[in-house]
């Protein structure tokens, strides 16, 4: 079993929410399964051109550190995001990556995996970020097991943070284990399979590659 860990701090190993995603990994390793961390601020990162090469082609027009951490994740039973809140939402390095996931989501790559997140905040919104996290992964395809975060404001928060990342890690590997499986969540899967396929219909002769994955996966209908 194998699970990811991607840091979207720009602040390395002086970043608290990149504490707690190694803290998850801990958990995870302690419950038998091999663990990666990826630190955003360490890979090269460009925008999405919007240029529909991933969709038309399957192969992404860009040649940066993206497309080996696609294909990392990809190859990843679960995944972890972590990152502090900026103005009500992740970094920039994180929503970066997020946007260069077009054909994933599309193609709902991520159906299977499963995920959960960490963030750190200076106030009390860290589940803003935490829900973002989350609702983009579900969304992609995974199952969502949990989330934690902290408040730098407040004693004692990112202590106790660290203790439940711990947990959660481990619970992460459970989850994967049991085929685990969360009612609520098939709903949001099921919702965005009709969304996508009647999206790659329409579009079909614009993106063959999208077009001939569904029609291999016989998703079509």
């Amino acid at each position: 079993m194998n699970i990811l860990g991607v840091s979207g701090s720009p602040r390395g190993q002086r970043s608290d929410s990149r504490r707690l995603v190694e803290r998850v990994l801990e958990g995870a390793e302690a419950a038998g399964a091999r663990v990666e961390l990826v630190d955003l601020g360490d890979l090269h990162i460009e925008y999405c051109l919007a240029c529909d090469s991933c969709h038309a082609r399957g192969t992404c027009s860009r040649t940066d550190d993206v497309v080996p951490l696609k294909e990392k994740m990809l190859a990843a039973d679960g995944l972890v995001l972590g990152s502090p809140l900026y103005f009500n939402s992740v970094t920039a390095q994180l929503k970066t990556v997020i946007d260069r996931m077009a054909d994933v989501i599309h193609c709902q790559r991520f159906l299977g995996k499963y995920g959960c997140s960490v963030c750190v905040s200076g106030g009390p919104e860290h589940e803003i970020g935490t829900s973002y996290m989350n609702s983009v992964l579900v969304r992609l395809g995974c199952w969502i097991v949990g989330a934690v975060g902290a408040t730098r404001s407040v004693p004692g928060s990112f202590e106790e943070a660290q203790h439940d990342a711990t947990v959660l890690g481990h619970d992460l590997v459970q989850a994967i284990q049991e085929k685990r499986k969360y009612p609520e969540q098939e709903i949001i899967h099921a919702e965005m399979r009709e969304r996508f396929r009647q999206l790659i219909i329409l579009n079909k002769d614009r993106w063959p590659h999208e077009y001939e994955y569904w029609r291999d996966m016989k998703w079509l209908g």
